[in-house]
């Protein structure tokens, strides 16, 4: 099995030593399996094989260039959310083709680049978006095919903070308006209206929801081609949940599985939007133990990863896996696993059982290869962590480590 694994007391990335990279990069460090990403990717691929299909990886999870490069090259789409993804999915080598813009804030200019990049379609969020793309279209000489993205206000189960599909959520528009601002979008000399998107939310575990989305939407895809419109997509979003704390989450077997039935005879593409559910469990966070302290019957191990390494725990109350990569004989000890950063806050696990550590020792939180270095900071003026890629039995440096110049590398004054 590729990813991490425990081999005589030791855990490994892909057969890789953690001790190794950590000497070799330094700590934090995130350390990513090549392997276990190619096969996520592959899962998606072959689970929708019985339909037309583009699988586009969501940038926003993680957007270090070797990881789009690897993506881009096993065939990948690519779902983004702002003009530098657009810019970073190009580079990587992402045909433009294959590329959704998705985003509730687009500005002008990012709309202008991604009209004259010539990319599949533009994922609008309302009807002044569509406007607006129009402008853009026609004043570059082109027709842009654009999606809209809808909010069937279905609650998707998991944390508030990434649930996009309710009516109180800022994305998308109302799904019974659907019909009458792509009829006027239709009209509009630079829009091509291809299809309708529905994303309701992130680290979804139950598949429930997932299903009541795509029936509303099929059904709306149904209705509208039998208005005349020329639909040629059906966009399902992404957020298919990890399993980071043992509960178990749905494969994309599983996905499929209830969304195939819903779309029997539409003869439309099918576009899947994972973005988590491709990285996360790829990736962990390498750390060392500072110090060990005791507060009033308090443990604390007070690593070198902070939250602005990993801002999940404190932002979400994420649960990530916790491991010493050397392990000691003993009982395990209730503790609290804290980093160097000036906040209360600044934790990656609370009240977890952990095996003994000794100051100098190296942990790894599991599970950290999608939101973690994408959302890390400088705060505190902590330069941000070096990454590295597993790959044929190797460790290959993909971002070094920042140092105080690139910190300031930007002032101006």
């Amino acid at each position: 099995m590729p990813g991490f694994e425990r081999r005589e007391g030791r855990l490994l990335c892909d057969g890789a030593s953690l001790e190794e990279a950590a000497q070799r990069f330094g700590t934090p460090l995130y350390v990513y399996s090549r392997a276990e990403i190619e096969n996520a990717y592959r899962d998606y691929d072959q689970a929708f094989t019985a339909v037309p299909h583009r699988i586009c990886y969501a940038l926003k999870a993680n957007s270090s260039g070797a990881i789009l490069r690897l993506l881009a090259d096993l065939g990948a789409g690519a779902d983004i959310v702002s003009g530098g993804e657009l810019l970073a999915a190009l580079r990587a080598g992402f045909a433009a083709e294959r590329i959704v813009y998705s985003g509730v804030g687009k500005t002008e200019a990012e709309i202008a680049v991604g009209v004259a990049k010539g990319i599949g379609e533009f994922n609008a969020e309302s009807e002044h978006e569509i406007r607006q793309i129009d402008r853009a279209a026609v004043a570059a000489g082109r027709r842009v095919r654009v999606t809209l993205r809808v909010n069937p206000d279905i609650d998707p189960k998991s944390h508030p903070y990434i649930s996009t599909g309710l009516r109180e959520n800022k994305f998308g528009v109302d799904i019974a308006l659907a019909p009458e601002i792509l009829h006027r979008a239709s009209a509009l000399p630079g829009i091509a209206v291809t299809g309708l998107q529905c994303h309701i939310g992130s680290q979804m575990v139950d598949l429930d929801p997932v299903e009541e989305a795509v029936r509303e939407l099929a059904a709306l895809s149904r209705r509208l081609l039998a208005e005349g419109l020329p639909l040629q997509s059906l966009d399902i979003g992404g957020g298919l949940g990890v399993d980071y704390d043992g509960a178990g989450a749905p494969d994309p077997q599983a996905l499929a599985a209830r969304v195939l039935p819903l779309l029997g005879g539409l003869g439309l593409t099918l576009l899947v939007e994972p973005g988590r559910s491709i990285v996360a469990r790829a990736g962990g966070l390498l750390t060392r133990v500072l110090h060990l302290k005791d507060n009033r019957g308090k443990r604390f191990v007070i690593v070198d990863a902070g939250m602005n390494d990993l801002v999940r725990p404190s932002l979400y109350e994420a649960h990530h896996r916790v491991e010493p990569v050397l392990e000691r004989p003993g009982p395990e000890q209730r503790v609290d696993v804290v980093g160097p950063v000036c906040e209360t806050g600044d934790f990656l696990a609370q009240d977890r059982e952990l095996p003994p550590v000794e100051v100098g020792d190296l942990l790894l939180v599991r599970d950290a290869g999608a939101y973690g270095f994408a959302m890390s900071s400088n705060y505190n003026l902590r330069p941000r962590a070096a990454e590295v890629l597993v790959e044929d039995g190797g460790i290959r440096l993909i971002r070094r480590r920042e140092t105080f110049e690139d910190l300031v590398r930007t002032e101006v004054g």
